[in-house]
């Protein structure tokens, strides 16, 4: 009796992991239904990755990195990722707090002389990180009195590497390069550092009708862009190893990831809406808590984003924009996939 009711049991097991794996199956088969779909409906052209922790559940590398020689997109293609580049500059910042270098509510007119003038002088590191500060463009008139609205500001985050640079002592470059190696990012760089390998190319229009963006990735450096607010160039692996190092402790400190995440202010985002926002992280306002970034400079939008409960790390990349679309249009395929990603 006890022999049949092991072997039973046994039976029982078998079948049940027979029943879960086909689960994952079925469902992993669907998200790549899905996904395919988007990638197909909307023309995309660059690399599009989902991770449950370190395994790849979806990848798909579609497109040309070098539209005249026919270059396709591979595993190594490094991208612009525009605004993403934020976080890394967030991170150096509380890196520079846990040395006890600087504080979140220092007044940035103690590090920066061009804020040491009445309109500027309440203005604190916290304000610029969250983009409350009213800073629009450095030099110009307050959008409103700092601490009271939320205002982005790519100024605001340039200004953050400058503190970087005074606090440390190092270039934002050798900052950041540093925590490149923490993370196990082998393979990403700066508009400013880049050394030559494989960058897509940067383009607007349409598959069909293209123009090649000029300077490319050496005008990421320049004051229309800057490197702390957008021009750090990496890759979807890099990326992943990224959002595993960040948010798996490897970086910054579990409270000091709080403090990053935590959402201190709320924005309409142009493409998705109200979002919440931390400091050089967005969120979303509603379940499932998931933390992101937009990104986009001259002809390449691209999206990472980390669901926390789950794990999961979707990385879309792109190297063509046709701006003249509305935002919306240029970002269809990176909203489409994070609601399929959102509904889990």
């Amino acid at each position: 009796m006890k022999n049949n009711i092991k072997i039973q049991l046994g039976f029982l097991f078998l079948f049940l992991i027979a029943l879960f794996s086909f689960s994952g199956k079925s469902k992993t088969g669907k998200l790549t239904q899905q996904l395919d779909a988007v990638c197909e409906r909307n023309n995309f052209n660059g690399s599009v990755a989902v991770f449950d922790g370190t395994v790849q559940v979806y990848r798909k590398n579609k497109g040309f990195s070098d539209f005249s020689n026919k270059t396709k997109i591979n595993k190594n293609t490094m991208f612009a990722i525009g605004s993403i580049s934020k976080q890394f500059t967030a991170v150096l910042i509380l890196l520079q707090m846990e040395q006890n270098r600087l504080n979140l509510d220092d007044k940035v007119s103690e590090y920066v002389k061009e804020f040491q003038t009445k309109e500027y002088e309440s203005i604190t590191i916290r304000q610029l990180l969250n983009h409350t500060s009213g800073l629009n463009t450095l030099g110009g008139k307050l959008m409103f009195k700092s601490g009271t609205g939320f205002y982005y500001s790519n100024d605001g985050y340039n200004t953050l590497g400058r503190i970087i640079e005074k606090t440390s002592g190092k270039s934002y470059n050798e900052n950041l390069l540093k925590v490149f190696k923490k993370a196990g990012m082998t393979n990403s760089s700066t508009g400013s550092s880049f050394n030559g390998g494989d960058f897509g190319l940067v383009y607007v229009g349409s598959l069909n009708r293209y123009e090649k963006v000029r300077n490319m990735p050496e005008r990421l450096n320049s004051s229309k862009v800057g490197i702390p607010a957008g021009g750090i160039l990496s890759t979807v692996d890099d990326l992943l190893n990224w959002n595993q190092a960040l948010y798996g402790g490897r970086i910054i400190k579990p409270k000091t990831l709080e403090l990053l995440t935590t959402q201190s202010s709320v924005r309409e985002h142009s493409v998705f809406g109200k979002t919440g926002y931390g400091l050089g992280i967005m969120r979303n306002t509603q379940a499932p808590v998931a933390y992101f970034h937009s990104g986009y400079v001259k002809g390449a939008p691209s999206l990472l984003v980390y669901y926390p409960k789950t794990k999961i790390s979707v990385i879309i990349l792109s190297n063509i924009a046709d701006e003249s679309k509305q935002q919306e249009v240029i970002f269809r395929p990176h909203i489409e996939i994070k609601e399929i990603t959102d509904g889990g």
